[in-house]
C-alpha cells in the first residue's frame, strides 16, 4: 500500500508484559528453589529443535528471582556447564547471572549422543551438595530436562539419589520434550511423573511460554494443600512493567539513531567530522546525556511489591492442588522515601533499605539508568557494600571486614550502630569528599528489609527544631495571614518531600498544593490530619500533613520574608546598577533546611529577564539536596566564612555565557551545639569574574611567559588563560603540574570504584563452534555467497551515486587532506562500531584539596624548571591560584583524567566478570517461609498435559455404519 504524501508510521511499543513472569507472582506462588537445567546438546538437537530448546531455557530463567539459585548444564557425550566457570555450583538468580547464563546457552555446541546418566548424576550431586551444606535457596529443588527424547527411564539413578527417604522426594523433575515428531514419550514422561514433577511436549515457539509455566502450579502444590498458610512476600526493587531484556533493544535503537546522525553529519560536514576534535566533541555530547541517572528519574516507576498466594480450597472428587493466582499491591519507592521524613536527616544525611540478600531497595547512589532511559543489565542487584565505599585504600572488591560485619548484622535484621570513614562521590562522579559518618540500622517488622540511616559526624548530630510546636496556630491567633509569607512567584518547596497531601485532589505543582493547605489552616477549626497509623484505606483521612515539617517551613518563610523585598535593586539605584555591572550578578538565592528556596533576579537587559528566573527555579528547587547546598555546608568546616565557587563541567565548550555559582552556609549555634540552617548564594557571569581577576592580578598574569589558573578544591578550572579550558579538569590540561600538586600535598588522589558501571563489548557473533554439516548446508552456503556477490555489486553502484551526491558538500577546506583519505571508503569511516551492554566495574581517580591553609607548599617559591610554578590559596573560597612558568617544557608524558576506566581484573581464560563476582559468596538470609512438602501430594496423579493420538470412538462407529 502506498500513501501520498508520505507519512511516517508510528510503531507501537512492544508489549512483553506477563504477570506470571514477574518476581512478585513467582515468589508468592512458590517457595525459594534451587534449579538445575539439563539441556540436551546431542546431534539430534539441531535446527528448530535447538531454537525451541533455547527458548524453553530462557523462559525458565525468566521465572526465577533473587531468592532462587540456578545453573545450566549441557549434556552430549560429556556434561558441561553452559558458563564454563559455573561448574559444580549454583548461582543466585539475579539479573547479572541470568544474563550470563542466557549468553552461555546461545553459544552451546551440539554433537555426539546424549549421556543422560552422567547428566542426571551431575545434577543430583550438585543439588545434594547444596542441600547438605545448607547453601542456595535451602527449600525446593528441581531438575529441568530439556531434550528431544530419552532412550531409557534411568530408574537406578533416581533410586540412588531421590528415593532414599520415601515418600518424600527432595528433588522434583520436570521434562520438556522438544520436536514435532518424537518416537517415544514414555520414558521421559515417567521421569517427571515418578519424581513429583510435570511433563510437557513442545513443537514450536508459540507454545513455549504457556508450557514452561506449567511447572509453577506443581511447585505450589505443598502451599495449596496446606490451605491455611499464605506467606507474604516482598520483592526486590524493579521497574514497573518493563522487561529487563528490553534494555538490549533500546541500546540497539540508540545505536541506530547515532548511526543516522553520523551519516547526516557527514553529508553536511564531509571529512571534517572525522577530525580528532570533532570526534571528541561528538562523543562528549552523546555521553553527556547522563551515563548514570538516579532513582528519582521519571522515565520508570521503581517499586517493590507485597504479594501472597490465593488457593482453591474446595474439596474436589479428583485430588488436585489448584493455585488460583496471586494477590498483591505495588509500593512505589518514591512513596517509601517520602514517609521516611528525609528533612529530619538533614543535609548530606540519608536513609536506605537493605534486603535479606544484601541488595539495596533504594539508596542515594543507586543508579539503575544510563544514557537517559536505558536500564542497566543488572540494575536491581546492587549490594550495599557496593555503594557504601569505605575510605581505606583497599583494592577493588576487597571489601573491608568491618563493612562486611555491618552487612551481616543488617541482613540478619539486628539493631546496631557504627562510625565509618567513607568516600562520597557526587556531581556526576567527578567530585569526592571524605566524611566520617554514623550509621544506625533496625529491622522493618514483617518484612525482609532493614532500614539504615546515616549522617555526617561533623554536623549531622544536631538538627534545628522550632521551639513552638504551635507556630502556625500562634500566627493565626495574632491575625497574621500565612499566605503573606509566601507572596510572589519567586519561591519553591522541595518537590519530593511530603508537606501536606490531599488524597482525592490533584494539583499542578507542590506550591499550589501548599497554598491550598495554608488557606485551610487559616480557617477556624483547623485540626492537624495525622494519618500515619495503620488504618484501612476506606477509613483513612482525605488529608495528611507532616506537622513538624510544616511548622518549620512556615517559620522559615516568616524569617526569610525580607529576602523577597529588600534584595532587588531599583533601576534608578546607581549603586545597585554599579554593583550588578561590576560583578555581573544574575540571581541571588537562599535555601533553608525545611526545603524552602527563594531567589531574586537581576537583569541587565530584556533578554535576560525573559529566562533567567525560570531556568534557575527549575534547576535548583531541591534545597538541601542541591550540590551547591551540600558543598557549602562541607566547606564551612574548612573556613566558616568561605564561599564555594563552581562552573559547569566543560563550560568552555559552550557558546553561551558561562555562569558561576557561589554559595555559603549559615549555621545556627547554641553553646557547643550547631546545625546548618540555610545556604545563601548568587550566580554571576563568568566574564565578570575574569575581568575582576585580571584587575586584581594586574601585570603578574599578563606576560606571555606565564599562565595563571584558578582551580577549585576538586581540581576543576574556574579561570584559565583560554576560555575553552573553563570547567575542565586541570590534569587533562597539564598532567605534569597536577601530578606535582599531588606530590606536594596540595591535592590528594582518591580512587573511587564504580560497581554499577556498564561496559560495551563487540556485538559480533561470539560463538566459535561449528554446526553439524549436511549437503543442504553446503547448498545454502553457495546460495548465500551468490546473494552476497550480487549485493556487493549493487552496493558498489550505489556507492558511486552517493559519492557524486556528497561531492557538493566537500568544500575547498578539505583539500588539505591527503589523497588517500579521500579514496578511503567513507561508509567504513562513518560506520558505528556496534556493541552490546555488559555489567562491569570501573574506577576513577578523583582529587580533593587538602584543608590545611597553612600548608608549607603555599610559601614555596618557583625555582627555575625544577619547580616552574607557584600556588597560593584564595582567601574565603574553595579555590587556589596557580601560576606556571611557560618557558619550561611541559611534561606531556603524564596524562591525568577523572573519567572512568575499566578495572583490569586478573581473569582466567574461561572466566568472565560475572564469574569473578561469584567467586566470593557473601552471606544472605533465606526467606522465613519455606513450604516444600505435603503428605497428601503423592495422591495427585496429574503430571503432564502432552497431546497424544487417540482413537475417536464416535467416528469409528459412524464409519462402520456408513460402510454397511
Amino acid at each position: 500500500m502506498r500513501q501520498f504524501p508520505a507519512a511516517k508510521w508510528k510503531a507501537k511499543p512492544v508489549d512483553l508484559y506477563d504477570c506470571r513472569l514477574r518476581s512478585w507472582y513467582m515468589e508468592a506462588a512458590t517457595s525459594p528453589k534451587d534449579i538445575i537445567i539439563l539441556l540436551d546438546s546431542s546431534g539430534s538437537m539441531k535446527g528448530q529443535r535447538l531454537d525451541v530448546a533455547k527458548k524453553v531455557v530462557n523462559t525458565i530463567l525468566d521465572t526465577l528471582g533473587t531468592n532462587d539459585f540456578v545453573n545450566i548444564f549441557t549434556f552430549g557425550k560429556t556434561v558441561e556447564p553452559a558458563v564454563k566457570c559455573f561448574e559444580e555450583t549454583l548461582v543466585q538468580a539475579n539479573l547479572g547471572n541470568i544474563r550470563e547464563l542466557m549468553e552461555g546457552v546461545d553459544s552451546i555446541t551440539i554433537g555426539n549422543i546424549a549421556n543422560f546418566t552422567a547428566a542426571l548424576t551431575k545434577a543430583f550431586e550438585v543439588l545434594e551438595l547444596f542441600r547438605t551444606e545448607q547453601r542456595g535457596a535451602q527449600c525446593n529443588q528441581a531438575i529441568m530436562i530439556v531434550s528431544d527424547g530419552a532412550p531409557f527411564a534411568y530408574e537406578e539413578v533416581f533410586e540412588q539419589y531421590n528415593w532414599r527417604d520415601l515418600p518424600f522426594k527432595p528433588v522434583r523433575v520436570f521434562t520438556y520434550l522438544i520436536g514435532k515428531e518424537v518416537a517415544d514419550v514414555k520414558d521421559i514422561k515417567w521421569m517427571a511423573c515418578e519424581n513429583q514433577g510435570y511433563y510437557v511436549h513442545l513443537s514450536d515457539m508459540a507454545e513455549v511460554r504457556e508450557m514452561v509455566l506449567n511447572y509453577i502450579p506443581v511447585m505450589a502444590r505443598p502451599l495449596v494443600l496446606g490451605k491455611h498458610d499464605h506467606p507474604v512476600v516482598w520483592t526486590q526493587v524493579y521497574a514497573d512493567v518493563i522487561d529487563p531484556k528490553i534494555s538490549d533493544w533500546m541500546w540497539e535503537v540508540k545505536q541506530c539513531d547515532d548511526q543516522r546522525e553520523d551519516v547526516l553529519e557527514f553529508r553536511r560536514e564531509g571529512y571534517r567530522m572525522l577530525e580528532p576534535n570533532e570526534v571528541h566533541k561528538r562523543i562528549y555530547l552523546r555521553n553527556k546525556a547522563a551515563w548514570n541517572q538516579p532513582l528519582e528519574s521519571d522515565v520508570y516507576q521503581f517499586m517493590t511489591t507485597v504479594s501472597m498466594p490465593v488457593y482453591d480450597r474446595r474439596m474436589n472428587a479428583t485430588k488436585i492442588a489448584n493455585l488460583l493466582g496471586v494477590a498483591g499491591t505495588d509500593v512505589p519507592i518514591r512513596d517509601i522515601k517520602r514517609m521516611l521524613s528525609p528533612f529530619l536527616l538533614g543535609v548530606n544525611g540519608y536513609a536506605f533499605i537493605v534486603t535479606n540478600n544484601g541488595y539495596i531497595l533504594f539508596h542515594p547512589d543507586f543508579r539503575p539508568i544510563f544514557q537517559g532511559n536505558i536500564l542497566k543489565p543488572a540494575y536491581n542487584s546492587v549490594d550495599m557494600i557496593e555503594v557504601e565505599l569505605l575510605d581505606d585504600d583497599r583494592a577493588p572488591r576487597d571489601f573491608n571486614p568491618v563493612l562486611l560485619t555491618i552487612r551481616d548484622s543488617i541482613i540478619n535484621q539486628s539493631t546496631g550502630s557504627k562510625w565509618m570513614l567513607v568516600k562520597n562521590h557526587f556531581d556526576e562522579m567527578k567530585r569526592v569528599a571524605r566524611i566520617k559518618r554514623q550509621y544506625y540500622w533496625r529491622a522493618i517488622p514483617n518484612t525482609p528489609f532493614t532500614l539504615v540511616i546515616t549522617y555526617p559526624e561533623q554536623y549531622g548530630v544536631h538538627r534545628l527544631s522550632i521551639r513552638a510546636e504551635n507556630e502556625i496556630h500562634r500566627m493565626n491567633i495574632k491575625g497574621e495571614n500565612l499566605l503573606n509569607y509566601f507572596g510572589g512567584k519567586r519561591w519553591k518547596i522541595h518537590p519530593t518531600w511530603l508537606y501536606c497531601k490531599h488524597n482525592n485532589k490533584t494539583f499542578t505543582t507542590p506550591e499550589e498544593e501548599l497554598v491550598w493547605f495554608l488557606n485551610k489552616m487559616s480557617q477556624p477549626g483547623w485540626r492537624w490530619p495525622l494519618s500515619r497509623s495503620a488504618v484501612p484505606p476506606e477509613h483513612a483521612a482525605l488529608l495528611f500533613c507532616d506537622r513538624q515539617l510544616m511548622q518549620s517551613l512556615v517559620f522559615d518563610a516568616r524569617v526569610t520574608e525580607w529576602f523577597s523585598k529588600n534584595t532587588s535593586f531599583n533601576s534608578k539605584d546607581d549603586k545597585g546598577n554599579e554593583f550588578k555591572q561590576r560583578f555581573g550578578i544574575t540571581v541571588a538565592f537562599l535555601a533553608t533546611h525545611s526545603g524552602l528556596t527563594r531567589w531574586q533576579e537581576f537583569h541587565s537587559n530584556m533578554a535576560e529577564e525573559a529566562g533567567t528566573g525560570e531556568t534557575f527555579s527549575e534547576q535548583n528547587k531541591h534545597a538541601i539536596d542541591e550540590m551547591w547546598y551540600k558543598r557549602a555546608v562541607d566547606q564551612h568546616f574548612v573556613h566558616k566564612d568561605s564561599f564555594v565557587y563552581s562552573v559547569p563541567f566543560d563550560a568552555g565548550d559552550l557558546a553561551e555565557e558561562i555562569t558561576v555559582t557561589a554559595s555559603n552556609a549559615v549555621f545556627h549555634t547554641e553553646g557547643a551545639k550547631f546545625a546548618p540552617a540555610a545556604v545563601v548564594g548568587f550566580q554571576f557571569h563568568h566574564s565578570a569574574l575574569e575581568k575582576l581577576f585580571r584587575n586584581i592580578t594586574g601585570n603578574g598574569c599578563a606576560v606571555e611567559d606565564r599562565e595563571c589558573y584558578v582551580i577549585d578544591n576538586n581540581g576543576f578550572i574556574i579561570i584559565s588563560p583560554y576560555r575553552q579550558e573553563t570547567g575542565k579538569f586541570f590534569g587533562e590540561i597539564n598532567g605534569g603540574i597536577m601530578a606535582r600538586l599531588v606530590d606536594e600535598k596540595v591535592f590528594k588522589r582518591v580512587t573511587v570504584y564504580d560497581y554499577q558501571a556498564v561496559c560495551f563489548e563487540s556485538s559480533g557473533d561470539m560463538n566459535g563452534s561449528n554446526n553439524l554439516l549436511s549437503p543442504l548446508f553446503h547448498l545454502l552456503r553457495a546460495l548465500k555467497w551468490l546473494f552476497h556477490t550480487v549485493l556487493w555489486y549493487i552496493v558498489q553502484l550505489t556507492h558511486m551515486a552517493i559519492a557524486e551526491f556528497i561531492d557538493p558538500y566537500i568544500d575547498e577546506d578539505m583539500n588539505d587532506y591527503p589523497s588517500n583519505a579521500k579514496s578511503t571508503d567513507w561508509i567504513r569511516l562513518v560506520t558505528l562500531h556496534r556493541t552490546r551492554l555488559k555489567s562491569c566495574d570501573m574506577q576513577r581517580h578523583l582529587y580533593l584539596m587538602y584543608n590545611e591553609k597553612d600548608n608549607v607548599v603555599y610559601n614555596m617559591t618557583a625555582h627555575a624548571c625544577e619547580r616552574p610554578f607557584v600556588v597560593l590559596p584564595i582567601p574565603n573560597s574553595n579555590m587556589i591560584l596557580l601560576v606556571i612558568d611557560q618557558r619550561c617544557p611541559r611534561d606531556t608524558s603524564i596524562q591525568l583524567t577523572v573519567n572512568p576506566a575499566p578495572i583490569p581484573y586478573p581473569l582466567d581464560k574461561n572466566q568472565t566478570f560475572a564469574c569473578y563476582k561469584n567467586d566470593r559468596e557473601f552471606s544472605r538470609v533465606r526467606p522465613v517461609s519455606c513450604i516444600n512438602r505435603h503428605i497428601n501430594e503423592s495422591t495427585i496423579e496429574l503430571c503432564g498435559n502432552a497431546g497424544s493420538i487417540q482413537l475417536n470412538v464416535m467416528l469409528l462407529i459412524l464409519g462402520i455404519l456408513l460402510s454397511r
